[in-house]
């Protein structure tokens, strides 16, 4: 479920030897499966395990998961990165604002994910997102776009330079292209 560096594991295990003995980290989602969804590690006294929770073993320490956050924590990475700027903790997980799907569930779920977890942290860098509205029968996806990719004069490029090729990519011999519904207006929102 998650991974931890060795880098890593050896910061923590300084980190708790200064704590109550029987402490170990918690790993956690907050509002997961949102587009709000922020990922943390904080330390979990004995006290604060509860039942329910999943415990993973580690290095002198156990990592602890609350039921609601463990399929969010899916391919979730710990490292600890050193660099000219100083050492940090870095927490990446890739399925924290939508929870991953199976490679054989149907089409228009596979292409939700990627949307929620590949294109959209991509867009939202422009204040942008897209949606999908439909997948037609001739196997052309239909997206929706918002925010600041309302009306961006970029929008054409994004469509098929950006979000096409990486659809058709990952779903070859599913999806014949895209297309876009959206009704655009330059305004105060769009990004140039």
């Amino acid at each position: 479920m998650i991974t931890i560096s060795e880098e890593a594991q050896a910061h923590f295990v300084k980190l708790l030897e200064k704590q109550e003995t029987g402490t170990n980290i918690r790993v956690f989602v907050v509002n997961p499966g949102t587009s709000t969804a922020e990922c943390g590690v904080s330390y979990c006294p004995p006290d604060a395990v509860e039942p329910n929770d999943v415990r993973l073993p580690f290095n002198g320490f156990d990592a602890v998961v609350d039921e609601e956050s463990a399929p969010y924590l899916e391919e979730a990475e710990i490292d600890f990165v050193t660099d000219q700027m100083g050492s940090q903790l870095t927490l990446k997980a890739p399925n924290a604002k939508a929870r991953k799907v199976s490679d054989d569930a149907p089409l228009v779920e596979r292409v939700n994910y990627m949307i929620d977890s590949e294109i959209n942290p991509q867009l939202a860098s422009h204040g942008g997102k897209v949606m999908l509205t439909e997948i037609t029968e001739d196997g052309y996806a239909v997206l929706q776009f918002g925010g600041g990719c309302n009306g961006c004069s970029m929008v054409d490029v994004t469509l098929k330079e950006g979000i096409e090729k990486q659809m058709l990519e990952q779903f070859a011999g599913e999806l014949n292209g895209v297309r876009d519904a959206t009704e655009h207006q330059a305004g105060e929102h769009s990004y140039y």
